[in-house]
């Protein structure tokens, strides 16, 4: 993947990223004053992401432990977002969509492909490399640390959503009904 970009263009992208300011999070029609607790047994909350998570190691999602959603919630939505890619937005590396409220945690390696999903899990949808599951992180070489936004939206309603939705629409979709979010 990226890795194998030279590390001299790496370094010449240095400074050309998405920013943080274009994360999901971020957006006006998708912001709340109700924070959910998000965290993971696995890394702390600002720490260095385990290599076991990346391309570099195993390469499968990290576990996720989340508290109370609004008593509204009818759905969740995750999206985990890397916002220092060299591109103009956050490179997407997981959605997960029409989660139960009921669900408070991912284990370790639960964002994998999987069709249409389910009702109690939701659906995974596509990443950056149009592709469904998880896409472990793997920055340029020489471009410097990244971030890695873990993104856990509660909304007021269910979407109506294709199987497998891509970061646009269900933005789209989920305008104006947030009603609690979670950061990692």
């Amino acid at each position: 993947m990226l890795e194998h970009v030279p590390t001299w263009l790496g370094a010449m992208l240095h400074n050309v990223r998405a920013g943080h300011a274009r994360l999901a999070a971020v957006d006006p029609a998708l912001t709340s004053d109700t924070v959910i607790e998000l965290s993971s047994p696995a890394f702390a909350s600002g720490a260095r992401l385990p290599e076991r998570f990346t391309a570099d190691g195993v390469g499968v999602s990290p576990p996720l432990i989340w508290g109370d959603v609004p008593a509204a919630t009818r759905s969740l939505v995750l999206i985990v977002e890397d916002p220092d890619a060299p591109a103009p937005r956050p490179l997407v590396h997981a959605i997960v969509a029409g989660v139960s409220p009921e669900i408070r945690q991912f284990a370790e390696g639960t964002i994998v492909a999987d069709g249409a999903g389910d009702l109690i899990s939701g659906d995974v949808g596509r990443n950056s490399f149009f592709s469904e599951g998880w896409l472990p992180p793997d920055p340029p070489s020489g471009h410097g640390e990244h971030d890695y936004a873990f993104q856990l939206f509660a909304l007021s309603e269910e979407l109506d959503l294709d199987a497998n939705p891509g970061r646009g629409a269900l933005v789209a979709a989920m305008a104006g009904k947030v009603i609690g979010l979670g950061l990692l």
